[in-house]
């Protein structure tokens, strides 16, 4: 579980950082008020542990991970 909240937030750091690369638009500021704002800063700190904690995706062994998805579904 804790793996797939960090994907997803993972995967709003992207969008975000996209957005700021192709519109110099910043979604997470504009949506909680500025950089400099308590929560946009919480949300940019929570998809930088995200981050981190991904990078344990990249060191695990693929069938564990397989296994652990496929107990999920049954």
């Amino acid at each position: 579980m804790l793996d797939k909240i960090s994907l997803i937030l993972v995967i709003i750091g992207a969008l975000n950082w996209g957005s700021i690369g192709l519109f110099q638009f910043d979604i997470v500021a504009w949506i909680f008020g500025g950089q400099g704002a308590i929560l946009s800063r919480i949300v940019y700190t929570l998809v930088a542990l995200a981050g981190v904690w991904c990078i344990s995706l990249l060191f695990r062994e693929s069938e564990s991970v397989s296994h652990a998805g496929s107990n999920e579904i049954e």
